[in-house]
């Protein structure tokens, strides 16, 4: 058998190089991110209207309509152009961002509730609620 009828069986042009059988990534067809973008402009077309016309009156209600959909935005990302769901990678991905997630809220939410909370922790004389007595005033004498 001549070396050329061992390539004429399995040439170089058949593709077969770019055939990937291993991989355990995503193939995202156009479909997928053509959906992921218009998710993404839906989502930010709402918020945007929303606070230009001044749709929500109360403050703090439009902070929680506002960041919930900049969460569902985050999850559409995650999704749609980062591929992430529980089959990627045996579930890994998802679980260890999901920690990561749970983490940084905790971090962040502990921070808020240490800086709220600061001025009152705070020396007696940096408070807000005016001069407070000395300590020695509220001693009982025993004499």
């Amino acid at each position: 058998m001549a070396a050329s009828d061992t390539h004429a069986h399995h040439g170089h042009g058949d593709g077969h190089h770019d055939d990937h059988h291993g991989d355990v990534g995503p193939h995202s067809s156009m479909r997928e991110y053509v959906t992921g973008f218009v998710l993404s402009v839906i989502l930010t077309a709402i918020p945007f209207w929303l606070v230009m016309d001044n749709v929500i009156e109360n403050r703090t209600t439009a902070v929680l309509v506002l960041g919930g959909f900049a969460v569902v935005q985050i999850l559409v990302h995650m999704v749609y152009f980062l591929h992430m769901n529980g089959k990627v990678e045996g579930g890994w991905t998802m679980l260890s961002t999901i920690f990561t997630v749970v983490f940084v809220a905790i971090a962040i939410a502990g921070t808020l509730w240490v800086m709220f909370h600061m001025n009152t922790n705070m020396m007696p004389s940096h408070g807000q609620h005016g001069p407070q007595q000395p300590a020695a005033t509220h001693q009982h004498h025993t004499q």
